[in-house]
């Protein structure tokens, strides 16, 4: 949107919080907008993101001035090979004093839980984020104890090392809302980044940099704005075809699911509201399509050894699927 465009009064409220958003994290983090816009959506849209880079890259920081600016709790747990369960969600203590049990609530219990390495965790433990991500609550000894309803899963990978590591299974992946690749920051940004600890007695005084905090009523009024972006029946059409042709793909052992095709859908309302309109439009679509699409298609071999990526594939899909009239 250009300076003199004014953004749509039914989503001003969502644009609003997007622009405040990369003003104040961008104090704290030089470049990777694809990575705060990115977050700010996933939390918008009341979904869950997997962020995937290299050490170094400001994965977590970004998470946690997320959080701050936001005003919403913040907890981390460093996935290792030896999480049990109950180191995430907790677990019932008996007290001797009123010889009754009590719930020990785990770090899950929070509003923005940062699961840093989550394919170091097993399996078992893995799949104990299943039911808080999908369903909002913790089910111990019979009973469900809710979560938050801002409770936002970010959950990093490290893509080089696989020593040691347990590869999330497709029913884990489908549950996050996007997948967020952050590449090294470009030579200006990173020029900041020395300019800044330079700058700094200590560099976790970047963490400490006073954000303006944000009001809780406009996060509230900027997710109802998201889910009420209107949808005109060619761009249902429009986003049906993508999704389909992905399950028939020549280089696709496994396309992409229902949830996949919703999740497609909130995430481009998601762009349009950040973009000042309360309708949908092909390029929103098109922004959305690989980050909600790419962690949940699987190639064929021959395909990975031809140098193919589910990005590319998804771009040739965008490519090939004709726009609405």
């Amino acid at each position: 949107m250009s300076e003199h465009e004014q953004p749509d009064i039914q989503v001003q409220s969502a644009f609003q919080l997007m622009e405040q958003g990369r003003a104040q994290i961008g104090r704290i983090i030089a470049g990777q907008q694809q990575l705060i816009d990115q977050a700010l959506l996933t939390l918008l849209c009341g979904g869950h993101a997997l962020i995937e880079g290299v050490p170094g890259v400001a994965k977590t920081l970004a998470v946690k001035s997320l959080a701050r600016f936001l005003g919403l709790d913040f907890r981390r747990v460093q996935g290792t090979p030896d999480m049990m369960p109950a180191d995430i969600l907790g677990t019932t203590v008996f007290s001797p004093k009123t010889s009754e049990f009590s719930l020990h609530r785990g770090p899950v219990f929070t509003q923005f839980l940062l699961a840093d390495e989550i394919n170091r965790m097993p399996p078992r433990t893995q799949a104990a984020l299943l039911e808080s991500m999908e369903e909002r609550q913790v089910t111990m000894d019979g009973e469900g104890h809710p979560l938050d309803p801002y409770f936002t899963v970010f959950a990093t990978m490290n893509p080089l090392e696989f020593e040691g590591t347990y590869p999330l299974p497709e029913a884990q992946l489908d549950r996050f809302l996007i997948k967020i690749r952050v590449p090294y920051p470009g030579l200006e940004d990173e020029r900041v980044i020395l300019e800044r600890h330079h700058a700094s007695a200590e560099p976790k005084d970047l963490e400490l940099t006073p954000l303006a905090p944000v009001d809780q009523a406009l996060l509230a009024q900027a997710r109802r704005e998201i889910r009420a972006v209107r949808v005109e029946p060619a761009l249902f059409d429009y986003l049906l075809a993508i999704v389909r042709r992905t399950r028939d793909w020549p280089a696709l052992a496994l396309g992409a699911s229902p949830r996949a095709a919703a999740n497609l859908m909130l995430v481009a309302k998601g762009y349009a509201a950040g973009d000042g309109r309360d309708f949908l439009i092909p390029d929103d679509v098109k922004h959305a399509a690989i980050p909600v699409l790419r962690h949940r298609l699987v190639l064929r071999p021959e395909a990975e050894l031809e140098g193919f990526d589910t990005d590319k594939v998804v771009g040739d899909i965008l490519t090939a699927t004709a726009l609405p009239k």
